[in-house]
């Protein structure tokens, strides 16, 4: 069998059902497509400009593009930590980084809204 990438991943527990490590791949996809959404939105917001005040335009996209490399960050920490603990017969750990996301895309909102407003 070729090896497979994380090694050490791998190498632990006992291999389970495909079912559940295909689903855990499929949400692995799913935040990496949120994380190009995000870092597409931040971008599309700077270059359109959208008649919005430019300094909060400017805060919001770079938020939006934090907000992306975080998402991608969990894509692949969330994908471990579950695959891990599929492997170990553990409990599903929750997403690491949802709240700090979600703070992310509220304050993001939030600047949109006051750059419309006073433009």
């Amino acid at each position: 069998m070729a090896s497979r990438f994380p090694a050490r991943l791998f190498a632990a527990g006992e291999e389970p059902d495909a079912r559940f490590s295909l689903a855990n791949e499929r949400t692995f996809l799913a935040w990496i497509r949120t994380a190009l959404a995000l870092l597409a939105g931040g971008v599309a917001l700077e270059v359109l400009g959208l008649g919005m005040q430019p300094g909060l335009r400017l805060a919001a996209s770079i938020m939006l593009i934090v907000g992306g490399l975080l998402a991608a960050l969990q894509s692949w920490v969330g994908w471990i930590r579950v695959e891990r603990a599929l492997r170990l017969g553990r409990a599903l750990p929750p997403a690491a980084f949802s709240l700090p996301l979600v703070a992310i895309v509220g304050l993001a909102a939030v600047l949109v809204l006051l750059g419309v407003l006073l433009a």
